[in-house]
């Protein structure tokens, strides 16, 4: 069945993981906090760049770090050269992983959409 303005028209799809308890463990939002703290080197700096406060940017990291039950930032403290924050390559691998699952099921999801909703 092809729909009316096809040529308009795109699927959206969104990913998250959660457990059996229906909470949510990983998803876009703890990814793009990590990966803001990975540019800017700071997870307030990152906080403040996303338009989130630091205290719930540093609760998605300590959620994050308790499901995965391993370090994901390291922060030093102090100011100017000698602080900041950076990633672990586990954390790391698994902005990596959840970017690669992400890619993947857009893909599959623009195929299926086409085949389903704009071949005649």
């Amino acid at each position: 069945m092809k729909l009316d303005n096809a040529d308009s028209l795109s699927i959206k799809t969104k990913i998250w993981i959660e457990n059996d308890q229906n909470d949510l463990h990983f998803g876009k939002g703890k990814t793009e906090i990590l990966e803001r703290i990975e540019v800017d080197g700071s997870i307030a700096r990152a906080a403040e760049n996303m338009g989130m406060n630091y205290k719930k940017a540093w609760t998605h990291i300590k959620t994050l770090q308790q499901n995965v039950s391993d370090e994901l930032v390291i922060s030093q403290k102090g100011r100017g050269s000698g602080g900041g924050t950076t990633l672990t390559p586990k954390a790391k691998e698994l902005i990596r992983n959840y970017r690669l699952l992400q890619a993947e099921v857009e893909e599959f999801a623009n195929k299926r959409f086409a085949e389903l909703f704009l071949q005649k």
